[in-house]
């Protein structure tokens, strides 16, 4: 997957949208002084700086596997705990935190059950753990508008509905499997305002992600089908962009 890549493309590309997400996301789990919490995939830390402004900086770790992201991270929040890590191979002791929350990640783990209980082990005994990824399989992630031009274009578009965790009910599914109890599901809304329709497209073309990837591999004359297509699915002047992330919740 293409996460290689600087931290402001990402921003720029999923940050406009990750970054409400957290505020949510925040709001659901309730994260109070004098818990410790950990950050699964923070990328460049649009969660991660949310959990050091309610919890201190010193309260705050996170594991990332991007090097680019894990760099601009431990910039941006430098007394932070920031390590280079993959999911289903947590760096941290067991026990070690009393929320460990995973943001648009477990639809990249290589193995999701496994990834949930690793956040699960590093978790104490009535901790909590949360993730959220965006509801694909409704059409109502970001970037719903642009699979869906791209695979009117191009049927062999890979998408991400095949994605894991982006279905209702199955982020709920591995948390059962991972050993977690008490699971509760849910989704979360946010709504962000988009200045014209160049400045919805020129993220794609940045190399972020599965879209970005996409992007990146077309020659000229797609690239620009593509374009049209999405052009014509959206308006030209200031419009919303009103997205959706599936949410499960459990205790350890």
């Amino acid at each position: 997957m293409s996460f290689n890549v600087a931290a402001d493309a990402y921003g720029r590309f999923m940050g406009r949208f990750s970054e409400p997400l957290a505020l949510e996301f925040l709001a659901l789990v309730e994260p109070r002084a004098g818990q410790r919490a950990l950050d699964v995939g923070a990328g460049p830390g649009a969660l991660t700086a949310q959990l050091v402004a309610r919890l201190g900086a010193g309260a705050v770790a996170a594991v990332e596997p991007s090097e680019p992201f894990v760099a601009a991270l431990r910039e941006r929040l430098p007394d932070a705990d920031v390590r280079h890590g993959k999911s289903e191979q947590l760096p941290f002791d067991d026990d070690s935190f009393d929320l460990a929350l995973a943001q648009l990640v477990v639809h990249f783990m290589s193995d999701p059950v496994a990834g949930c209980a690793e956040m699960a082990r590093v978790t104490r005994p009535g901790g909590l753990v949360a993730a959220s990824v965006w509801d694909y399989e409704n059409d109502r992630s970001p970037i719903s508008f642009f699979w869906r031009a791209a695979l009117e274009v191009d049927p062999d578009a890979p998408g991400e509905t095949h994605l894991p965790g982006t279905r209702e009910g199955q982020l709920a599914d591995y948390f059962e499997r991972a050993g977690l109890r008490d699971v509760e599901a849910g989704a979360l809304t946010v709504r962000v305002e988009l200045a014209s329709f160049d400045d919805w497209w020129e993220p794609y073309t940045l190399g972020v992600g599965p879209a970005g990837q996409y992007v990146s591999g077309l020659d000229d004359a797609r690239r620009e089908a593509v374009c049209a297509r999405c052009r014509e699915l959206l308006p030209d002047g200031p419009f919303p962009i009103e997205s959706a992330a599936w949410v499960a919740v459990g205790r350890v």
